[in-house]
């Protein structure tokens, strides 16, 4: 129950407009962005004492105050705030923003007093005066920049959405997909087994059914790379029966963990590719090689096959839009940190996934599991 609400929290948080002020990415941004204000507060004055650098060591003290504090705020409210409807939140955050402000005009306010002046009651309309002026102007500008940055927070916030939903859709389009000639080999081959070898037949209807399954479901959701690795073999077990001997196999991805987390069916398309670009062209075939490793928290996974020097050109074009899409959901997925590169030789072609290793979600890892 505990980790049920947990779970729903954080969904809550992340999909929250306003950015996480307890990263420290985002203090660090927070201060420029604070710098940048004091320096304009500096040079806006028509007038100038003289002291330009004094004035902008003063306001900079202050606007950090002001920004660091309301930064602290808003990352101890962001939790119970990420709750609420977003009018009720930036309303709460517009207001939490303003209070800091006056909070910190008072307490700039009575230490610059105590230190000024030595005696308090023979200049109290002179404070008073000073006070108000003080406590208005600052109210002043935090009212109209903490409302134009709580409007850009949300204006961004709906901006990533939309990019996320034109991504997932692209995903959703792209994952989709399955190559007409697979199904229909993969049924020949079947059907052919019923008569020759039920056992054989039925476990590659099993297998086909699992590789459907698993090509239908959200494309949202990751998998972990040992179950998508189950899910390739189950692949290439059917394609084993249908072409013999002329498919051989070596695996060296014994140094890959198990529990990274990957996108469904990242892996199966290319060695699709491999067999029909590679091996099939080939009348005596040849060796897929799946090789992978791990580097500084990042995944490589190799695929190499063999190259017919009869490939036609319209098989190579269709190899080189199955690897866009490809590189489309891993852009899509992990930005610059998701690529895909290919090495081709005289004699063989080779495909490289790059992805970060990122491990997979012990719950999310039970509603993936791959049914065997």
């Amino acid at each position: 129950m505990t980790s049920t609400s947990d779970a729903k929290n954080s969904t809550q948080t992340d999909n929250f407009f306003l950015p996480d002020f307890c990263n420290v990415r985002m203090v660090f941004a927070v201060v420029i962005i604070g710098e940048l204000l004091a320096i304009v507060l500096t040079l806006s004055p028509l007038r100038s004492n003289g002291d330009r650098w004094n004035d902008l060591s003063i306001i900079s003290l202050f606007v950090q105050w002001v920004a660091l504090s309301s930064a602290g705020i808003l990352c101890l409210a962001r939790p119970r705030l990420a709750r609420m409807k977003e009018t009720h939140a930036a309303a709460i955050s517009y207001l939490l923003l303003l209070l800091t402000t006056l909070v910190i005009t008072e307490a700039a306010f009575i230490i610059g007093a105590y230190l000024q002046l030595e005696n308090w009651s023979s200049n109290f309309w002179l404070l008073s005066h000073w006070q108000v002026d003080l406590l208005l102007r600052n109210l002043g500008i935090s009212a109209i920049f903490s409302a134009i940055v709580l409007r850009f927070f949300y204006i961004q916030h709906q901006w990533e959405q939309n990019v996320r939903a034109e991504a997932q859709a692209r995903l959703q389009a792209l994952q989709s997909r399955i190559r007409p000639h697979f199904l229909f080999n993969s049924l020949n081959t079947i059907a052919s087994l019923t008569q020759i070898n039920a056992d054989q037949a039925e476990a590659a209807v099993e297998n086909l059914a699992d590789l459907f399954r698993n090509n239908l479901a959200d494309a949202s959701l990751h998998i972990s790379l040992e179950d998508e690795l189950k899910l390739t073999r189950r692949y290439l077990e059917i394609e084993k029966l249908r072409l013999g001997e002329r498919l051989q196999l070596c695996w060296n991805v014994d140094g890959l963990p198990g529990d990274a987390s990957v996108p469904r069916l990242i892996l199966q398309p290319l060695l699709e590719n491999a067999i029909y670009h590679g091996i099939e062209p080939i009348n005596h075939g040849g060796t897929i090689s799946i090789d992978g490793r791990i580097s500084k928290n990042t995944l490589h996974i190799s695929i190499s096959n063999p190259l017919s020097q009869q490939e036609s050109v319209e098989q190579r074009q269709g190899n080189k839009i199955a690897q866009d899409n490809i590189r489309q959901r891993l852009a899509a997925i992990y930005g610059e940190n998701g690529k895909l590169n290919v090495q081709e030789s005289e004699k063989n072609y080779t495909i490289t996934l790059i992805l970060p290793y990122q491990q997979s979600k012990p719950a999310a890892t039970r509603k993936e599991k791959v049914h065997t």
